[in-house]
């Protein structure tokens, strides 16, 4: 058998003494780099929609003296205190949500993961039901940072618990550990709110998953970890390349798994965390968004990771947008609608044998 494969498998994933892109490699990196370009003007195609369209009506050339601050009071309200900030959250949520799920079926090796599995989710949820119940915490911005540090407790928690002596955690330790943590803290977050009904119904609204009643200053709390999470989600692509050859393989190429691994926990988790705790747990962006973006340009994490980033925000966006027009006067939440969409997705991922390969 040739090693051609091979040889090029091991430069994709160390990203060194690749030849110069001339001929085939050249015209797939052009295509990819113009599909980069055509996901950023469907983001900005999208952000533009959720200024523009919302339950109150608002012309385009409203919408635009709002932006300026001279369309009079309540329009000025409406585009600069509401959707805006929507925009912007989702936006962040977004990129957030599809990075940390390619993160996360990189790492685990799993194509029906996403950031739940870290136990990230509803270890946030627990924290803020424990605010609920105990402290009497109900303000969304006090919510929000304790789901931070719930979900940043429970990945170090799966992470300590994943860990092989002597090696670290592994894909298979990781998933399970992490499934484990997450159906405890889900048991304890039932169990709390059956018992208070004034828990329940605290809760209730936070756990649904939304871009709607956040303050505007939550988006200036979120950007640092959103950052942090970017540059250690991009800073780990070599590393899951190698990692998809095997570890010994990956520790031949010089990487150091560990520290691998611990960089890809630490980017799911702090972008995971500030998404639910502005949001709530949000769900099946981080399961769609990498199966879409390994369609579009392969196993690549180099361009698996951008890709995935930009369909988050696009997916995210369009689905707030789309839910404002299905429960007239009223709006479904961004949660409600991704469901809707991401349960027949997840079944047909089910069932399509070929996608189920990492």
């Amino acid at each position: 058998m040739s090693d051609t494969p091979r040889t090029g498998t091991v430069r994709a994933a160390t990203g060194a003494d690749t030849p110069p892109p001339t001929g085939a490699i050249g015209a797939r990196r052009s295509r990819r780099i113009a599909g980069l370009g055509l996901l950023a003007a469907l983001l900005a195609l999208t952000a533009v929609g959720s200024v523009l369209i919302g339950a109150r009506t608002l012309d385009p050339g409203t919408v635009w003296l709002a932006l300026s601050q001279q369309a009079g009071d309540e329009a000025n309200i409406i585009v600069g205190e509401i959707r805006l900030p929507r925009t912007a959250l989702g936006l962040l949520a977004g990129v957030s949500l599809g990075l940390a799920g390619a993160l996360m079926q990189g790492h685990t090796r799993n194509p029906l993961g996403d950031p739940s599995i870290l136990g990230v989710t509803f270890g946030a949820a627990f924290t803020v039901v424990l605010g609920i119940h105990f402290l009497g915490i109900t303000d969304l911005t006090s919510q929000a940072w304790l789901a931070l540090v719930g979900g940043g407790a429970a990945a170090v928690v799966v992470y300590l618990i994943g860990s092989v002596p002597g090696r670290g955690p592994t894909p298979i330790t990781l998933a399970l550990a992490g499934t484990a943590v997450s159906w405890l803290m889900y048991s304890l977050v039932s169990g709390i709110v059956l018992l208070d009904q004034d828990t329940m119904e605290n809760f209730r609204f936070w756990r649904v998953g939304s871009l709607t009643g956040r303050a505007p200053s939550i988006i200036g709390q979120m950007l640092p970890f959103v950052a942090a999470g970017v540059a250690l989600a991009l800073a780990n692509a070599r590393a899951l390349n190698a990692l998809a050859l095997g570890e010994d393989t990956a520790r031949a190429l010089g990487f150091r798994v560990g520290w691998a691994r611990a960089t890809g926990l630490a980017a799911i988790t702090l972008l995971t965390g500030v998404t639910v705790a502005a949001c709530g747990p949000i769900a099946f962006v981080g399961l769609i968004v990498p199966h879409l973006a390994r369609g579009m340009v392969g196993p690549d994490h180099r361009w698996l990771l951008p890709y995935s980033a930009l369909l988050g925000a696009v997916l995210l966006m369009s689905a707030d947008v789309v839910g404002r027009f299905l429960a007239p006067p009223g709006e479904l939440q961004v949660g409600v609608v991704l469901a809707l969409l991401g349960a027949p997705f997840f079944i047909y991922v089910v069932r399509r044998r070929r996608l189920l390969s990492l």
